[in-house]
């Protein structure tokens, strides 16, 4: 059931706070992944190079 008295600018200013950390959540998580992805994409190999990962040796 839905309340008989809704105020919408009301909740409209209750719920801005919230909203405004919601966007700038995503807004940081955004440039976090942009930035991991900048740091794979310097760091990637070029063709004909050696893996960095190398098999461990056998005695």
């Amino acid at each position: 059931m839905s309340a008989p008295d809704t105020n919408l600018d009301k909740q409209t200013r209750r719920h801005r706070p919230a909203l405004a950390g919601i966007a700038l959540a995503v807004a940081v998580a955004g440039l976090m992944l942009a930035g991991y992805l900048i740091i794979l994409a310097e760091r990637g190999n070029t063709p004909g190079e050696e893996p960095a990962i190398t098999a461990p040796a056998t005695n």
